[in-house]
């Protein structure tokens, strides 16, 4: 297999030039010579083993014509993107234009072939070995929000699996970690005589809107969760795991590491610095810029313009 990111056959240039005919010899071996051309191309893909050819533009009807007629299957790709994919899947190399590749540019795929999804008809790269670089997972439901939901879950699945090979830490779910350290922050606080205890103090209790969107997803009452949460967490060693019981009829809370129910460290860490550093930024500007369309003002309705006379 191999990728093309051009059109096949190439487009013009952008410079003009001018055929001189003189007669119908000259015009049927210009057609020739162009069929030629093209037929010596493949001649030359075909030679060096290549068997598929993926194209990100338009492909000619003398180009594919002659492709079928050296059993070399065309498939057209127009998103650079799903071409860069696949190019990485299979391990060849994007050229720019119409040119026979390298052995080192040219990858490989097992089986590539067409297949009937339910309606549609998709091509199939599939290769053989284990260890392959990508896969593709298809998603099929009766409603396209079943859809939505499925491809979200599994969304977050991948990026899971993806964050836990660079950081492996975990911390206990279910708002537990949340709730902790808002306890935390708050005893701070009250640390502090000054006036910054009342920001340290704001700052603990906007932790506290996690266990309340748990509890109201749910359809338990958020202050009484949240209310029983600060009760669990009072206890500084049975306590300090304490997260919501999405399971429950009512509001109660649930051990999360017994239940085995963690969240990322990485993305509570970054969730985080990246939520304070929006919070400064605000804080830290003292006026708000307000964006109004640009121009002049408008002309008035049923009078005509004096700038057009």
């Amino acid at each position: 297999s191999s990728g093309i990111n051009a059109e096949w056959p190439l487009r013009p240039g952008e410079t003009k030039g001018t055929v001189l005919i003189k007669n119908a010899e000259e015009l049927k071996q210009f057609s020739l010579d162009e069929e030629k051309l093209i037929e010596n191309t493949i001649k030359d893909l075909k030679a060096a083993g290549i068997t598929c050819v993926v194209s990100g533009g338009k492909v000619g009807d003398m180009m594919l014509h002659f492709a079928n007629k050296h059993n070399i299957m065309v498939v057209r790709l127009m998103s650079k993107w799903d071409l860069r994919r696949l190019c990485k899947s299979i391990q060849a190399t994007a050229l720019p234009a119409v040119t026979v590749p390298s052995a080192e540019e040219i990858g490989f795929c097992s089986v590539v072939e067409l297949e009937e999804i339910g309606d549609t008809t998709v091509v199939v790269f599939r290769q053989d070995r284990e260890e392959n670089a990508m896969s593709t997972i298809i998603i099929r439901g009766s409603t396209d929000n079943i859809m939505d939901d499925i491809e979200r879950a599994i969304d977050d699945g991948v990026n899971t699996v993806k964050v836990l090979t660079r950081d492996q830490r975990c911390l206990p779910g279910g708002a537990a970690t949340e709730i902790e350290l808002a306890k935390q922050i708050m005893s701070y606080g009250e640390q502090h005589p000054g006036i910054e205890q009342y920001a340290i103090k704001k700052f603990a209790e906007a932790f506290e809107v996690f266990p309340k969107v748990l509890a109201e997803n749910t359809g338990l009452r958020a202050n009484e969760v949240l209310a029983m949460m600060y009760n669990a967490h009072s206890d500084a060693v049975s306590g300090i795991n304490a997260g919501v019981d999405l399971e429950a009829d009512n509001a109660a809370v649930v051990d999360a590491v017994e239940r085995q129910i963690y969240d990322l460290f990485l993305t509570k860490y970054w969730g985080i610095k990246f939520a304070v550093n929006a919070a400064t930024t605000v804080l830290v500007v003292d006026q708000i810029i307000m964006a109004k369309q640009a121009g002049g003002p408008k002309p008035r309705k049923g009078q005509a313009d004096p700038d057009d006379d």
